[in-house]
């Protein structure tokens, strides 16, 4: 049994339009050329452990890498940490994409303010 939820992109689309979020991309930022859920906030995996508690002030954490298999250990980290309402998007960006949803790019002055 895990201490967070996983969603489905579709699942994703209708909590963004519901519910206060806070949506992570957890993919090294080498990966943020090739796009980004919008809205999202970048923090690689590795920072997970430093950043955790700033997530506590929000309603629902989603986290996300390519594929899925790294926000699940965020999303496992943070969870076991006692926050929330922590999710992981099953498949990842590549989900969202299927999808059918689009990305955002962001520009490389922007990406190093990040």
């Amino acid at each position: 049994m895990h201490l967070y939820h996983e969603i489905s992109a579709d699942d994703l689309l209708n909590l963004m339009a519901q519910a206060p979020f806070l949506l992570i991309d957890v993919r090294d930022e080498s990966a943020l050329a090739d796009g980004m859920i919008a809205g999202a906030s970048h923090v690689p995996l590795a920072f997970i452990p430093v950043q955790y508690q700033s997530f506590n002030a929000v309603g629902n954490i989603i986290f996300y890498c390519q594929r899925g298999v790294r926000s699940a250990h965020a999303a496992a980290y943070v969870a076991s940490k006692g926050i929330q309402n922590v999710f992981t998007l099953v498949g990842g960006i590549n989900a969202w994409q299927d999808a059918g949803q689009a990305l955002a790019y962001i520009s490389e002055e922007r990406k190093h303010a990040i």
